[in-house]
């Protein structure tokens, strides 16, 4: 990615995965924290995220990497909280775009 590419803005993928989190949130009650109905709500809107947003999903990723081992992960039918926290962050392509990215922002202040 060359530095006059780079994007904050989530990538659909991210954001119809985030979508995807706050439905089942809505339909099964469970999963995530208001923190994370928020980074939810920013990914859906794909404006440009801060740099330090950024790094927070990858610290976030990083902590909840864990819960892809848990029972019903990946279950929509009956989806543990932590798939549904996961898909909030923007779920496996939000991981990724956020890693790529950080490697490309660094500790660049926020606008």
């Amino acid at each position: 990615m060359e530095p006059h590419e780079i994007s904050l803005v989530p990538p659909q993928i991210v954001a119809d995965n985030a979508a995807k989190g706050l439905a089942l949130r809505a339909k099964f009650g469970r999963g995530g924290t208001e923190i994370g109905v928020g980074r939810a709500q920013e990914l859906v809107a794909r404006r440009a995220l801060q740099p330090s947003t950024i790094r927070r999903m990858v610290s976030f990723f990083a902590r909840h990497e864990v819960d892809k081992r848990a029972k019903n992960f990946g279950n929509e039918e009956n989806p543990s909280a932590g798939y549904v926290a996961w898909l909030l962050w923007g779920g496996d392509e939000g991981r990724a775009w956020a890693i790529e990215l950080k490697k490309v922002i660094g500790n660049a202040p926020d606008i």
